[in-house]
């Protein structure tokens, strides 16, 4: 089972990695910030780990724990 951490602070809400992540694990939240709204992931449960949402992302915004 594997986590990550979505850092607000820097998400720019581009979404790439919600394109990224192979078993659909990220989605748009219902909570907006000033750059729009933010990604969350779900199902913890069945992450990988993988870390393409991590690499993808432009800013940095995530970390991937195992």
């Amino acid at each position: 089972m594997a986590k990550i951490e979505i850092d607000r602070r820097y998400c720019k809400s581009c979404g790439l990695c919600i394109g990224v992540c192979p078993k659909h694990l990220i989605r748009w939240s219902e909570e907006a910030g000033e750059t729009g709204f933010f990604v969350e992931q779900v199902e913890e449960e069945t992450c990988s780990g993988c870390r393409l949402c991590g690499i993808m992302c432009p800013d940095a915004a995530i970390r991937v724990y195992r």
